[in-house]
């Protein structure tokens, strides 16, 4: 990641970019040098001076009060999610060392909350779009999750990366940007988290969308909405979904999908079945505990083979 000074000069000049005259109220004359509006534009309409909004975008300032940032982001148009992450931009931030943070846990009952749930997929998000927990339904709708290794069960790596994401998301690039925007919240929230940081190198070298979508500097935040998707075994099946945010575990993202219609929760109810008839791997409503210690089980048997 960026250091906060860069960070802010290039989110304010890609967000000044992406406002046209028009949109403001400003004349788009013609022989207009700059596809975007200038920064004295972006100043008269934040009621600031020049001055002080250019050595805003040139990150010499860190730092600026509420009211205007709330006066920047409406000259800008910035949604919600993108005056959220101006402000933690320009809100100070203790230096802290490079330590690791603490793993995610899901809490047992939240595992047995995901279980209880047969018609409806479900699954936690942890602050690096990590699946920290699914249903046995999610698993079927996307992926075995909840079956693989642990550093192997991050959503927007398996969407970057498996091509059967893919086929899967009738509208793969638009899901897929938008989750990268997730990310970028979340960096703004956790600006010197070394994983997340790590996490962007990585899908960064790996893959060109991902590079295009992280330079557009979008932001989006996890709320509700549709999804469509083309499934091998049920074919085309739209469902609805609901995040929410866990009181007690502010970095977790609880996720539950429910059918549009009828006919998609018949779709979600023959694909349980189906999952259930033909996965290879056990119930994921398996008690955590025991799941983990015939782990390592396994692991003393492979030793003594050895």
């Amino acid at each position: 990641m960026a250091n906060s000074a860069e960070e802010i000069k290039k989110f304010l000049r890609a967000r000044r970019d992406a406002v046209r005259p028009s949109q403001v109220g400003l004349a788009n004359y013609p022989g207009r040098r700059v596809p975007g509006l200038r920064r004295e534009e972006v100043a008269q309409l934040a009621g600031v001076s020049v001055d002080y909004y250019t050595r805003l975008e040139q990150g010499r300032l860190t730092s600026a009060s509420e009211g205007v940032i709330l006066s920047i982001a409406e000259a800008l148009r910035l949604t919600q999610a993108e005056t959220q992450y101006l402000r933690d931009l320009l809100r100070p931030q203790p230096r802290r060392g490079k330590e690791q943070t603490p793993q995610q846990q899901v809490r047992p009952d939240l595992r047995r909350m995901l279980n209880g749930l047969h018609d409806q997929p479900a699954f936690v998000l942890g602050r690096r779009n990590e699946v920290l927990a699914s249903n046995d339904l999610l698993d079927a709708l996307l992926t075995p999750f909840n079956h693989r290794p642990p550093g192997e069960r991050n959503l927007l790596r398996w969407m970057l990366l498996d091509p059967a994401a893919r086929s899967l998301y009738l509208d793969w690039a638009q899901v897929t940007s938008e989750v990268v925007g997730v990310l970028r919240a979340e960096a703004g929230r956790n600006p010197h988290d070394p994983q997340i940081a790590a996490f962007v190198d990585e899908l960064r070298s790996v893959s060109p969308e991902f590079r295009t979508w992280w330079a557009e500097r979008t932001v989006v935040e996890r709320t509700w909405g549709t999804k469509r998707f083309n499934h091998a075994v049920v074919g085309r099946l739209d469902i609805t979904y609901e995040a929410l945010s866990l009181p007690g575990d502010p970095d977790q993202i609880l996720f539950v999908y429910a059918g549009k219609t009828d006919e998609d929760l018949e779709k979600l109810r023959i694909l349980a079945s189906w999952y259930t008839q033909s996965t290879p791997y056990p119930t994921a409503g398996k008690d955590e505990d025991s799941v983990q210690a015939q782990q390592d089980e396994a692991g003393e048997q492979d030793s003594r083979h050895a």
